[in-house]
Order: structure tokens, then C-alpha cells, then sequence
């Protein structure tokens, strides 16, 4: 299964190793499974690091070295995608637009926006949705 982590699962499992979230990317990353992000994923993370947790920069730093070792990097498309739309938060729109683009089978979130848009393709999970089912 190809999934895309979005960045608040990332930021999360950068965060804390032994938490819901850092299980759900070590699975991601872990064959059969591929995981996935784009170049939004790391420039949001660098963002929220630099203005909520200035103190753990070098954490995220050394959780990014070991995780785009593992992790496909896929480009965002500059043209919309239809189903854009159901995406409320316009932040969010070019991670779905890079998950419908790359063929992805999963994005896996904690964003409220994405957990309660009616995607059916890629289907859209928690992390705990993910441990879970597949």
C-alpha cells in the first residue's frame, strides 16, 4: 500500500518515538507498505518546528535524515485537482492534489479537514485507522 503521511503525523512522530503517530510512519515505511510525502510536508514541518518548538530543531532535523531515507518524495502538480474542493483548508489541497497525482492508496492525517471530507479515493485515515485495519 502506497500512503502518504501528512506533515501533523510527521511533526507527531518526530516528537514523540513511542506515541500512536511514530508507529503509524515506522508501518508506513516498513514493505508491503510504501510511504510517501511532498516538499509541503517538510517546509510545513520546518515552519511549525521553527515558531512552536525552536528548542527542537536539531530533533527534526535528525528524525528528516532518517525518514527521507525511507520515505518516496512526490511532487505536487500545479494543476487542481476536481476533488479539491472537499477540502476546505486551501493549505491542504496541494497534499491531496500530490496524493491523487502519485497513485497513492492512503493518506494518513490527523487533520480534521481531510478526516471529514468525502474522499473515497485515496481513502483518508488516522493513525490508529491505519494500525488497525491495514
Amino acid at each position: 500500500m502506497k500512503v502518504l503521511i501528512d506533515s501533523n503525523v510527521l511533526i507527531s512522530a518526530a516528537l514523540n518515538p513511542n506515541g500512536t503517530p511514530f508507529k503509524a510512519f515506522v508501518k508506513a515505511v516498513t514493505a508491503p507498505n510504501q510511504g510517501a510525502i511532498c516538499e509541503q510536508n517538510i517546509d510545513e514541518m520546518r515552519r511549525i518546528f521553527n515558531r512552536k518548538f525552536p528548542e527542537k530543531i536539531p530533533a527534526l532535523e535528525s528524525f528528516l535524515a532518517i525518514a527521507l531515507l525511507t520515505l518516496e518524495m512526490i511532487p505536487v502538480p500545479i494543476e487542481e485537482a476536481q476533488s479539491e474542493a472537499l477540502i476546505r483548508d486551501v493549505d491542504d489541497r496541494p497534499l491531496l492534489r500530490a496524493a491523487l497525482a502519485a497513485d497513492v492508496d492512503a493518506i494518513i492525517t490527523g487533520d480534521k479537514d481531510f478526516l471529514s471530507a468525502n474522499i473515497g479515493q485515496p481513502k483518508i485515515l488516522t493513525c490508529t485507522q491505519f494500525l488497525s485495519e491495514f
